[in-house]
């Protein structure tokens, strides 16, 4: 079970987007890269090609999961990830900051 998945709030650690906040789009497990909307954008050339426009345009660049931490749920504040396995046996991941339970 990974500690940061698609879909989470997260906040920025470091970089040139410090402290901003953002949802998961996708991860990339094997790379320990993560794409985060609206963070560590990067100007790129686009060619035209029949559904989209020549230009120049800006997308989302992956950051390094060693960058990011879990928004906690209560305060939005950045927190460590823990696990526990809840009465019915179901395991799930817990801010440490606040102990509320991040999924499920």
């Amino acid at each position: 079970m990974q500690k940061i998945r698609k879909g989470d709030k997260v906040v920025i650690l470091a970089g040139k987007d410090k402290g901003r906040t953002g949802e998961v789009i996708s991860m990339k497990p094997k790379e320990g890269r993560a794409l985060v909307r609206g963070v560590n954008m990067v100007k790129r050339h686009q060619k035209q090609t029949p559904s989209q426009e020549a230009g120049i345009i800006a997308k989302e660049a992956p950051i390094d999961v060693s960058n990011l931490a879990i928004a906690d749920p209560k305060d939005g504040k950045p927190t460590r990830v823990g696990f526990k396995i809840l009465e019915d046996g179901k395991k799930v991941r817990f801010a440490k900051r606040s102990g509320d339970v991040i999924d499920g």
